[in-house]
């Protein structure tokens, strides 16, 4: 049976007086008589009365809530996103409302649509793998609600953005098999379609014409999960003996193929050194600890969330788009010698 929710017309035919009485009581008006003010507070708190959010978000045109479209709750890089959005929605009252579109783009648009039912203040977005149109998003904008992208952006869309410096991290990663003494290095790759893909891979190539080293495509393989990895578990054994090195996209791809390579006799890292992407708990786990690049979830949600409610507090200021960018760090480990 549904549950009756207690209203400030019934607290104020229960206790004999207006609707505007309670209501102003509640909100401690001078003009109620402090008498009045104790015993509508006492009723109200004895008979659990809430006030009904979604009407006050009508009156007031805005509920102190924000929208979160994200690809998965459970990889460590976006559970770190999350925990540092809300920390800082939190300390300056907001409320976070959480989509996983678990890599699904008909789930992200139901998601977007359900947020924007919601009345959700402002969207935070990072888009699934399989996104390649963006009617919701530019419905979303349409509609005036102010949306923030973080890690993985849609780059038709303006909009300020939360971004790791994808390049860079690849090129780091890429430079430190190099300086291990590795020549021929596998990547195994995202998506192109996807900015961190092409950004990773292009930094992957960076590092190789930095140092000499002449391109290989047969040594890049578009393989960014365990699953996939277990797909081409073939294909990369075969690969195998012809490399010395391999930088993943991510940790969980690195750690999978280190143990494809293990299991069938490959010395990690004196016959391949292997670096990730992430460095999440996984990665210090892994037998041997994986050599990987940080990429700072926690600030790269924060920074999201601070970018947004700058548009929503100030809602008439001409401020221009910002890409802010989180440079990752190389944490060095025994997976590379």
């Amino acid at each position: 049976m549904k549950p009756t929710h207690i209203t400030i017309k019934d607290i104020a035919r229960i206790l004999g007086v207006s609707p505007s009485t309670v209501s102003r009581a509640l909100k401690d008006h001078p003009d109620i008589s402090e008498e009045t003010r104790n015993l509508v507070k006492t009723f109200a708190e004895k008979v659990k009365y809430r006030p009904n959010a979604l009407a006050l978000s009508l009156r007031k045109q805005k509920t102190n809530t924000l929208g979160l479209v994200i690809p998965e709750i459970v990889h460590h890089f976006f559970s770190s996103v999350i925990s540092g959005m809300e920390d800082l929605a939190y300390g300056e009252g907001y409320t976070l409302m959480i989509c996983q579109s678990n890599e699904n783009y008909y789930r992200e648009v139901i998601n977007m649509q359900a947020l924007l039912d919601h009345r959700v203040d402002g969207l935070l977005v990072s888009i699934s793998k399989t996104t390649r149109e963006f009617n919701h998003l530019h419905s979303a904008i349409d509609n005036s609600i102010p949306m923030v992208f973080f890690d993985r952006i849609c780059d038709e869309i303006e909009s300020d953005r939360v971004i790791t410096d994808d390049f860079e991290g690849a090129r780091i990663a890429t430079t430190h098999l190099i300086e291990c003494g590795c020549k021929n290095i596998m990547h195994l790759a995202a998506p192109r379609h996807l900015l961190i893909g092409k950004n990773r891979h292009d930094g992957y190539l960076q590092a190789l014409k930095n140092h000499n080293i002449k391109a290989n495509d047969e040594l890049v393989l578009k393989c960014d999960t365990r699953e996939e990895v277990q797909a081409m578990r073939q294909h990369i054994l075969t690969l195998a003996p012809k490399i010395d090195g391999i930088f993943a996209v991510n940790d969980s791809t690195a750690i999978a193929v280190m143990q494809v390579l293990q299991e069938n006799g490959f010395k990690i890292p004196s016959e391949i050194s292997i670096v990730g992407f992430g460095d999440g708990p996984l990665a210090t786990i892994a037998s041997p600890p994986l050599t990987t690049l940080e990429q700072k979830g926690y600030e790269m949600g924060r920074e999201a969330v601070r970018l947004l409610i700058q548009r929503l507090e100030n809602p008439t200021a001409q401020i221009n788009f910002q890409t802010k960018i989180i440079t990752p760090s190389l944490v060095k480990r025994e997976s590379t010698k």
